[in-house]
């Protein structure tokens, strides 16, 4: 799935959380240089912590491996621009 310049791979999201999602990376992306992946990851999971309340993770790379579980519905998997973007909320296993 196609939203601008993002590419979706795999989510279970809402659709309104997703663009917010690509909004928020698009942002960052513009505050930060593509190199600095933890500055983006933590600025993504801020605003996602403001919006959403606490307890999600952000992985931004060209490439990662990584297991995890998730809350139901908070799963979003995405490429933008050279990097890939893993934004969910965690569970108890």
């Amino acid at each position: 799935m196609l939203e601008g310049r993002a590419l979706v791979e795999d989510t279970d999201m809402p659709v309104k959380m997703q663009l917010q999602a690509m909004t928020v990376a698009s942002g960052a992306l513009d505050l930060f240089d593509v190199s600095d992946c933890r500055s983006i990851a933590a600025h993504i999971k801020k605003e996602f912590d403001k919006r959403y309340g606490s307890g999600w993770q952000c992985v931004v790379g060209s490439n990662f491996g990584c297991f995890f579980t998730h809350t139901r519905g908070t799963f979003i998997y995405f490429g933008l621009e050279s990097l890939n973007f893993l934004i969910f909320k965690g569970a108890a296993a």
